[in-house]
């Protein structure tokens, strides 16, 4: 029987977090707050992310609405942080929590240069006690949410498993709520952020040992993962190649799949939290898009500030390519409006005309 989230299913942690739930990953330039409110309409209960926000630009950059402002109808939705100053991330953490986020994440898992130059991601991996530090902090300065941490198996020439357990022992004495855990090192040098996305090697199963190390932390996995339904398969025990059952881990985190392919979204509530309540089809989630997409137009907004996260929609349907290709050539252009996305739905369901005409 596949697993379900339920009120029964509590884990031991006190405190509801997206390490025990489905969530959509945290993704520089994609996951915005538009991308947030399209997500929400495909799926109720998954937990969404910010991009990554620097606690520099939160605390000097003078626009609080542009790196905190969100719709209060993507909650459940986490605030990721990058950073590494204890008292930044902790003056962060407490205007996250003031904002209206559910959660607080750090980012110990982005491998650029740009943010290593920072103390920033994937390096504080080399460093458990100022992430230690960093989360106790964070804890200290929230009232009511979780504070997790998203990291990797490890880094550039790290091999063995005990280098992993003593990073998530440290932050675990801390406080910490959750962990989600890309199940790939991080080369910092010699791969570039995308390469970093698929050339290491995947290890779920050090995942699954983390959880067995730490049974009453809450631990997600997250790397290479395609599907809703593949992602439930490490929500039950699994034996290894040497016979040695492993444990079920608490919570599945994808991105880029459900980015590029976004109905998948619609299958987590029933697979996930047991919510058989009926999908919004296609042409629904656009009927409930318009009304947010004419209020950022009046608000000066372009409309492929929206659309260019709706570009998957009809993906793998006939007419899905011509839906794609309509919109990046017209969304960007002044004064483009709801009109082009109903142009190019048009173009969709002919298509899927023309071929059921073809069928009869």
């Amino acid at each position: 029987m596949p697993f379900k989230y339920t009120t029964q299913h509590k884990q031991t942690s006190t405190t509801n977090n997206s390490a025990e739930h489905f969530s959509v990953a945290p993704m520089l330039e994609w996951t915005d707050r538009h991308c947030r409110v399209f997500h929400r309409h495909l799926t109720r209960h998954a937990w969404l992310y910010t991009e990554m926000v620097t606690t520099g630009a939160i605390l000097y950059g003078n626009d609080l609405e542009r790196f905190l402002g969100h719709d209060e109808i993507d909650c459940p939705v986490t605030l990721q942080l990058g950073g590494s100053n204890p008292t930044e991330l902790a003056s962060c953490a407490q205007l996250g929590e003031d904002w209206g986020y559910s959660e607080i994440n750090l980012n110990v898992g982005c491998p650029s240069d740009r943010v290593q130059n920072n103390m920033i991601g994937a390096c504080l991996m080399a460093h458990p006690q100022i992430v230690a530090e960093a989360v106790s902090a964070m804890k200290a300065a929230v009232k009511q949410i979780p504070v997790t941490v998203k990291t990797r198996i490890g880094i550039d020439d790290q091999q063995d498993f005990e280098t992993l357990v003593k990073f998530i022992s440290a932050i675990d004495n801390a406080g910490v709520d959750g962990v989600i855990i890309h199940a790939r090192k991080a080369w910092l040098q010699g791969l570039s952020p995308k390469e970093n996305r698929n050339i290491p090697p995947l290890n779920y199963d050090w995942v699954r040992q983390i959880k067995m190390c730490f049974p009453d932390l809450s631990v997600a996995i997250n790397g290479g993962i395609l599907s809703p339904e593949m992602g439930q398969g490490f929500l039950e025990p699994v034996a290894n190649k040497e016979g040695k059952i492993l444990a079920a881990v608490d919570g599945v985190m994808i991105g880029r799949s459900v980015y590029e392919k976004p109905y998948l979204l619609t299958k987590v509530d029933q697979l996930y939290y047991d919510d058989k309540s009926p999908i919004n089809s296609r042409e629904m989630v656009l009927d409930l898009m318009y009304p947010y997409i004419e209020n950022h137009l009046s608000q000066g907004g372009r409309l492929n500030h929206i659309s260019r996260h709706m570009l998957g929609l009809f993906s793998g349907l006939p007419g899905g390519r011509k839906w794609r290709r309509h919109i990046s050539e017209n969304a960007f252009k002044p004064g483009a409006g709801i009109e082009v996305l109903q142009q190019a739905y048009q173009q969709v369901a002919s298509e899927i005309q023309r071929m059921e005409d073809q069928i009869i």
